[in-house]
């Protein structure tokens, strides 16, 4: 059996998945989770980007030889 015909959703299929988020969450709660969702993706984004940049190493310790046991 071919995976991506059991994962292919028809407009049917989308249909009543969206009716089913209209009654569960209500017309005007989904603009506020669409929201939400954006602007973590967009934060997600902008994370990946940070660490990408050169330069931006993670720096917790002057030291890299800080031994936390003494003699």
């Amino acid at each position: 059996m071919n995976t991506l015909t059991i994962l292919a959703l028809s407009w049917q299929h989308v249909l009543i998945v969206a009716i089913l988020l209209v009654l569960l969450f209500g017309g005007k709660k989904i603009p506020e989770l669409m929201r939400g969702v954006g602007s973590g993706i967009k934060e997600f984004k902008d994370a990946v980007k940070e660490e990408d940049k050169p330069g931006s190493e993670n720096k917790t310790s002057s030291n890299p030889n800080n031994n936390s046991s003494s003699n």
